[in-house]
């Protein structure tokens, strides 16, 4: 299933925009939903993607609507997206970075751990049935959730070439909701009303 750009604006028409900026936001997000700018978005529930031209969101989702995985597509480059519950006090990034480097190695893949322009990242080589692919895992840590990004193509090898991308993310917003959640448990993803409603209705492409 593919959102464009459009299906993003018509999402934020039917008020799924973002929560009213306040004076404390910060300059570039991924943003908690209690500080981000009114920007047009594409409600997911626990995300909130921004409408960035020429990038494509794709989701896979069950007969009931909730989201499995969210990939973001420009071009040859791609960008997978999780969320998930962190403690109120302390971040998980650092964490799970380590655990997905263990796992890394284990599975006989090389990994680096490099300083990128959001901390600490993971540049992975990793092979596939379709041959070696490179992987590049960022991480930030919000206000009680954990945002996860990997890059794939050149973005992988190059963050310079992830353009709109890195935009996407920079404008993120994650809705966590004030109900308790075990730490590192995804939060969750739905699709739009409108759009499950379509969904059961028949397989059809947005």
């Amino acid at each position: 299933m593919i959102f464009s750009r459009k299906r993003a604006d018509e999402a934020r028409d039917n008020g799924a925009g973002a929560a009213e900026q306040t004076s404390a936001a910060p300059a570039r997000g991924p943003y908690d939903v209690s500080e981000a700018p009114d920007e047009p978005r594409l409600d997911l529930g626990s995300l909130q993607i921004p409408a960035v031209p020429d990038v494509e969101v794709r989701v896979q989702a069950d007969p009931q609507g909730v989201i499995q995985q969210v990939v973001l597509v420009h071009g040859q480059n791609a960008l997978q997206l999780g969320v998930f519950a962190a403690p109120r006090s302390d971040g998980i990034w650092d964490e799970v970075r380590a655990e997905i480097r263990t796992s890394l190695a284990n599975d006989g893949a090389t990994a680096e751990e490099v300083d990128g322009e959001r901390g600490p990242e993971l540049r992975a080589r990793v092979r596939t049935p379709d041959g070696v692919t490179d992987l590049r895992f960022v991480g930030i840590d919000g206000p009680r959730w954990m945002v996860r990004g990997v890059f794939q193509g050149l973005a992988a090898t190059d963050p310079a070439a992830a353009g709109p991308l890195s935009a996407c993310l920079d404008g993120l917003v994650v809705d966590r909701g004030q109900e308790a959640k075990p730490v590192r448990e995804p939060l969750p993803l739905r699709l739009p009303r409108e759009v499950a409603e379509q969904q059961a209705a028949g397989p059809q492409e947005i």
